[in-house]
Formats: C-alpha cells, sequence, structure tokens
C-alpha cells in the first residue's frame, strides 16, 4: 500500500542517516580532544575511575615539589656540615701543634677562636626558606607519598629526617624525675695520693743465694746477688724496682715489706712476685688507677633532655643529652664540660666497662676535691658542638684537653653529615620513584579514555560515505509518493 502521509522508506533513511551523523559527531569529537571518553555519559565507570587517577597524578605532582624542596633543604645542611668537620679538623691541627712546648700558644688560640667564629656562621646560616636542619631537635617531615588503599581511603606517607644539632649550645639542666640511680661515683673524694699494694719478704734469716722475680706494669725483673735477711732483701727489691723508672710508679721498703706506690690517674699497675726459695707475697695483684670514676647504667635508656651534673668541689659540670644519645654520649659531654673548665690539676677520660657501662674517669694532680654526680629528666638538650666555645690551648693543661674534646666534636659532625647524606638518598630514591609512578599512571590513563587515532580516522572516512550515501538513500525515499501522483492523471 503507497500512502502520502506515511512514508516508511524516508522514516527509515531519516533515522539511518541520524545515526550516521551521531557516529560521526562522536568520532570527530574523539579527534578533534584525543579521547574516547571524554565524559561520563561515554562511560561512567571508566570516567570515574581516570578521574580518580588524574587527581592522584595531581597529588603526587604536588609530592614531587615537596620532595624537591627537602632535598634542597637537606643538601643545604649537609654541605654546612661537611664544612663544619673541615674547619673542625684545622681546628684539630691547631690542638696538635699546642701540644709542642716551644710555640706561641696565644697565636693558636687566636687562630681556633677565629674558626670557632666560622663553623657558628656556618651552622646559623645552613638554612633554606627559613628551615634550619642544624639547629634543634625536632623532626622535620616531607612528604613523600599518597598511599591509596581498595576502600578509596588515601593516607599521606613521611620521610622523617632527624636534625642535626650543630650548635654549641649547653642545654639547659630540668627539674623532672630523678636519675641520680643511673649516675654513681666511685669515692667521695678525687685524691692526688697514688695507690698502694705490698710485697712481702718472707722470714728466712739469709737470703743469700736466691733470686726473686718482680713483674710490675709488665716489667719483669730479676733481684740476685743478695746477701742479708729479709729485710735487706726488701731494701734491694724496691731500689730495683726504682731503677726501672717507670712512669707514676716508685717503690719503698720497710723491714721485709716493700710498698709499691702507683700515681698512674687511667691505667692499673700489674703486680706479681715469686722467689726461687725465700718466698715472698704480694698483697694484690694489681695496684688500681688513681683516677675516681663516675659509672653509667648499663641498662638504662637515655631519653632525650636526660641531665647530668658532674660536681667537683665548688665547680658544677652539666651536660643534657640530646636525641638517640646514650651514655656513651654522656660521658663524652660531661669530659668536655669539666675539660673546659679548666680546674687546675683535673684531668678526664671515658672508657667502657666489661659489662658496656660508660665510665667518666677524673683525677687530679692538685688537691683533693669532692666528687659527686646527679641526673634529673626533662632539660633541653646541649647542642652537638657543646664545648667548642670553650676550647682553649694557652695552656699546656687546656691543649692536652682539648686535643680529646675536639676528637669528640669531629665525630659529631661526621655522624650528622653522615645522617643527612642518607635521608638525601633516601629522597632522591623516592623522588625518582614517584616520578616514574607519575608516568605509569598518566599511561594508565591514556590507555582507558585515549581515542585510537589510526582507528577514529578509517572510522570518519567510512562515516562520512556512509553519510553521503544516507542522503542519497533519503533523497530517494523522499521522491516516493511523488509516484502517486502519476495514477490521477
Amino acid at each position: 500500500m503507497s500512502s502520502i502521509l506515511t512514508n516508511t522508506s524516508a522514516m527509515v533513511a531519516l533515522q539511518t542517516l541520524n545515526s550516521i551523523n551521531d557516529n560521526l559527531v562522536k568520532t570527530q569529537s574523539e579527534i578533534s580532544t584525543g579521547k574516547s571518553i571524554e565524559s561520563a555519559k561515554d562511560n561512567a565507570a571508566i570516567w570515574a575511575i581516570s578521574k580518580t587517577m588524574e587527581s592522584d597524578v595531581a597529588g603526587f605532582n604536588a609530592i614531587s615539589d615537596s620532595l624537591a624542596l627537602g632535598e634542597s633543604t637537606i643538601t643545604v645542611a649537609r654541605s654546612a656540615t661537611e664544612t663544619v668537620t673541615n674547619l673542625l679538623t684545622e681546628i684539630k691541627g691547631k690542638v696538635v701543634a699546642a701540644q709542642e712546648e716551644n710555640v706561641d700558644r696565644a697565636k693558636i688560640q687566636t687562630d681556633i677562636k677565629a674558626l670557632t667564629g666560622q663553623i657558628n656562621s656556618i651552622v646559623g646560616a645552613a638554612q633554606f626558606n627559613g628551615l634550619n636542619l642544624l639547629k634543634g631537635t625536632d623532626d622535620v617531615n616531607i612528604l613523600s607519598s599518597l598511599d591509596r588503599q581498595s576502600n578509596g581511603i588515601v593516607n599521606a606517607s613521611n620521610i622523617t629526617v632527624e636534625r642535626q644539632d650543630l650548635s654549641t649550645a649547653a642545654g639547659s639542666y630540668g627539674t623532672g624525675t630523678s636519675l641520680n640511680a643511673n649516675a654513681t661515683a666511685s669515692s667521695g673524694t678525687v685524691s692526688a695520693t697514688g695507690n698502694t699494694a705490698t710485697l712481702t719478704v718472707a722470714s728466712a734469716g739469709d737470703v743469700s743465694g736466691d733470686t726473686f722475680n718482680i713483674d710490675v706494669g709488665g716489667t719483669a725483673l730479676a733481684v740476685t746477688g743478695l746477701t742479708g735477711d729479709q729485710d735487706a732483701a726488701a731494701t734491694a727489691i724496691s731500689a730495683a724496682i726504682n731503677a726501672l723508672g717507670l712512669e707514676g710508679v716508685s717503690a719503698g721498703a720497710s723491714g721485709a715489706v716493700v710498698t709499691l706506690t702507683s700515681t698512674r690517674a687511667f691505667e692499673d699497675t700489674t703486680l706479681s712476685a715469686t722467689s726461687a726459695g725465700t718466698g715472698i707475697t704480694a698483697s694484690a695483684t694489681e695496684v688500681a688507677e688513681r683516677a675516681e670514676a663516675v659509672t653509667f647504667s648499663a641498662s638504662a635508656n637515655v631519653n632525650e633532655g636526660d641531665g647530668y651534673r658532674v660536681t667537683l668541689g665548688s665547680d658544677v659540670f652539666t651536660y643534657v643529652a640530646g636525641k638517640n644519645e646514650n651514655f656513651q654520649d654522656v660521658a663524652n659531654g660531661l669530659k668536655t664540660a669539666i675539660d673546659a673548665g679548666g680546674v687546675t690539676g683535673v684531668s678526664t677520660q671515658v672508657s667502657i666497662g666489661d659489662s658496656g657501662e660508660a665510665i667518666l674517669k677524673v683525677d687530679t694532680t692538685g688537691a683533693d676535691v669532692s666528687l659527686a654526680a646527679v641526673g634529673a629528666a626533662g632539660g633541653e638538650a646541649s647542642g652537638g658542638l657543646f664545648g667548642l666555645d670553650n676550647i682553649d690551648v694557652s695552656t699546656a693543661q687546656g691543649a692536652d684537653a682539648a686535643l680529646a674534646s675536639v676528637e669528640i666534636l669531629i665525630t659529631n659532625s661526621i655522624d650528622a653529615a653522615a645522617a643527612l647524606g642518607s635521608s638525601q638518598g633516601r629522597i632522591e630514591t623516592q623522588s625518582s620513584f614517584i616520578g616514574k609512578l607519575t608516568d605509569s599512571l598518566k599511561a594508565g590513563i591514556g590507555t582507558m579514555v585515549d581515542a585510537n587515532m589510526e582507528e577514529a580516522s578509517t572510522k570518519l572516512q567510512a562515516l562520512q560515505v556512509q553519510q553521503q550515501l544516507g542522503v542519497q538513500s533519503l533523497s530517494i525515499a523522499n521522491k516516493a509518493p511523488q509516484s502517486i501522483l502519476s495514477l490521477f492523471r
């Protein structure tokens, strides 16, 4: 049936042409935008995923900037620390030169003060955008990543950089929990009097022809050719020991007893004796070092702000621990404080005991001085270069003390540079990873939403041909009702 009211062929041709035009518009949009999914209506699920990933890419771009800022800040601090280490090494050279008697210590001290001022200047200037990692103890967090969980929750991750305080600040002693139990003084007095042990020759009446083998501090001697009784033997043994010329060791005889006296400050003196027949007895296997000791706990922990004080007579010396320090650091800090105090005749040494405990030894060659040690929590930490300002080589005692102190300071500076270098390396690695991760995310987004341009080009040409055919088909369909006119002629 033919109808002039309903042209089914034209309707079909028009629908086909509309469909072709819609596909053509979509293909042209893909070519012009480069995307196959431009909006949520194109593919809601893929569009949502791509937008989430795009937001992550934007976040990682910001993280790259954060890492770059953090790396620059650490680079400044590390470079400053390495420079400080070099200057401390120069100071060490000056201190070593001051050990010589025939030098102008005053001029050397002037050079040391100039170098110290330069170190303080460098530490103060080692900032980037106002952040100085060489002052204070608070950690610095650098944004390093965004971690998206499967449930959509996003957490920020940080790289924690520990400040390396290289100031010369003395810190402040706290008023918190008592830490007295962690520091024990061996005696209430440091004395210049030497320690003693005895050798007793057995009563024999006649020691002629006997041989006495004596060992003092690892030096052996044989006393032979004796005549007389045990008292004569003791006198001969005493003379033989004195003839050895051992530093800090002397002997004296009274009757059959030889008294061995050692004024060695930081060294025990071993002692043994045998005889071929008469017999000789030592009261001890060693003469203890003269120095008194402050022994720190081998089991307790050291927290930031824990302060310890050593009192020598009327002088009080304080050190307040910083972050991640231990009792050896505390002992070294107190040694630095005491050495810089310039107490006449007083010298110090730090050692580690058999159980791993840190020991601060204090000796005097002058008047006896009282000794006490206390501790308290809640203080403000001393700087990593504490004691640098007080190095004084203008005297022989000061020069001797400064050598050990500058070694400690150099070690602290080297440790600080190493820690900062490690943090910088970690940030560089993370920055490289973030760059690669961002590229991977962009590639993934492109795979989902970018148009295949080769396919789109081919499709465009096909649709253009289909469009032309569709127009012709619609034109033919529109002419069909005109044929009905021939029925009425």
